[in-house]
């Protein structure tokens, strides 16, 4: 029985994966073509701060729930409510942060005073997503991922359907454009959010049900609290990411408009491009995480030691396939995506990295099924110090874009070996 429900969970994320992976890649191509490289450019200055503050809006809330629901240990009404009202105050601070540190952080961080009001649209932003992912973290923990699958399907099409239809209103202004992209994402979230509401099983609220109980707050945080940290770490790292990387490409007298350009390249052509399949080994990882936090929390190690190697192989069947496609077929397909084939040598210098990268999620969410929150922090922090010292060193040789792909090769290839030497120290391979 536990067998089957892996299995129809896996093919059923899996089917959904690819589907919104295919719009997705739609949405981004439908994209691109209508903002240009500049715009991506751009777009892709912004995203680490979204990123950002993205991770600390969560709080890890999502992570914890999805644990601590599998388990079968507390109310889940409870854990629901005192999760939505943590991630309401969190935005609430957040949200003043951006209102008055706004201009400090176009102008002084990112250097591209255009950038002010995209930045401003992600406060309004936020909270949505916010709930959107609490409540799919509850369909996880139970494994019910047909409300997760059809949001998703839902959202990207949201997206894509606004972009093609409503972008060309926009783009008399670059400013107005990514406002008008960065807030696409309210209606996407909000229909997320009435797709959960209707699957929701039928709660009867009680008074208890809204008490902030220490118990399930302490429980929250021993999870959250570390799963934060990490995120925040990581999204830190691709915040401070465009920020080193044009001030010492600017001061070695590259231009400005070389810079934006060509880290538009990697970041809207050929990272998408590479991480093609991760919605594979994300849909997988998804699908083990409910289960590993289950029968590990039961001490079946012989039964999670037997999903991670099947997740592991199928990854690396994945990885392997794709790389080779990918070694000879490149050009091809930048240009059938993206109608370019800029990004080639930059795409031939990642591929041998890249066969690792699709090993990091079903690794990552196995440590954090298993309640190793502070295990995956401490991969984070270690990530944080090499990729941006490294950035900072190989950034300033001269060598453009390449001193970013190096530190990036370094850091998935740190990821993968580490955290796959920590899982078969936990489970005794």
């Amino acid at each position: 029985m536990k067998k089957s429900k892996f299995i129809q969970s896996s093919i059923l994320l899996l089917i959904g994966g690819f589907l919104t992976k295919v719009l997705g890649m739609l949405g981004k191509i439908v994209l691109t073509r209508k903002i240009g490289t500049l715009g991506m450019g751009l777009y892709s200055l912004l995203m680490p701060t979204f990123m950002l503050f993205l991770s600390i809006s969560g709080m890890g809330l999502s992570t914890a729930l999805n644990v601590l629901i599998a388990t079968d240990k507390y109310n889940n009404k409870n854990l629901l409510i005192t999760s939505l009202f943590l991630s309401f105050l969190v935005n609430f601070l957040i949200a003043i942060v951006i209102l008055f540190g706004g201009n400090w952080i176009v102008n002084s961080l990112l250097h591209e005073k255009i950038l002010y009001y995209p930045l401003l649209s992600i406060l309004f932003v936020l909270p949505f997503i916010s709930v959107s992912n609490i409540f799919r973290s509850y369909f996880f923990a139970k494994e019910r991922m047909l409300p997760h699958v059809f949001s998703n399907i839902l959202e990207d099409l949201w997206k894509l359907l606004l972009i093609f239809f409503f972008m060309n209103l926009f783009l008399g202004s670059m400013e107005q454009a990514l406002t008008f992209l960065m807030m696409t994402n309210i209606l996407c979230e909000f229909s997320s959010i009435v797709i959960f509401l209707f699957c929701f099983p039928k709660f009867h609220l009680q008074k208890e049900d809204f008490y902030l109980k220490k118990d399930t707050i302490k429980a929250i945080f021993k999870i959250s609290i570390p799963t934060t940290l990490s995120r925040l770490i990581g999204s830190i790292t691709y915040f401070l990411e465009p920020v080193i990387l044009t001030t010492i490409l600017l001061k070695l007298g590259y231009s400005k408009n070389n810079i934006i350009t060509e880290y538009g390249i990697i970041n809207g052509y050929v990272l998408p491009l590479l991480m093609l399949p991760s919605f594979f080994t994300g849909a997988i990882s998804q699908a083990l995480m409910p289960i590993i936090s289950k029968y590990y929390h039961k001490k079946d190690y012989a039964y999670v030691k037997r999903k991670l190697k099947q997740a592991i192989c199928l990854s690396i069947l994945i990885g392997l396939s794709y790389s080779t496609i990918c070694y000879f077929y490149h050009p091809e397909l930048l240009q059938f995506l993206y109608q370019t084939k800029e990004g080639s040598s930059y795409i031939l210098f990642l591929i041998p990295i890249f066969f690792f990268y699709y090993l990091e999620s079903p690794l990552l969410t196995t440590l954090q099924a298993m309640n190793k929150a502070k295990l995956n922090l401490r991969i984070s922090f270690i990530n944080f110090l090499i990729r941006t010292i490294l950035l900072a060193i190989f950034t300033s040789l001269s060598i453009g874009m390449y001193g970013l792909l190096i530190a990036l090769s370094i850091n998935i290839l740190f990821t993968v070996i580490y955290a796959f030497y920590k899982v078969e120290q936990s489970l005794h391979f």
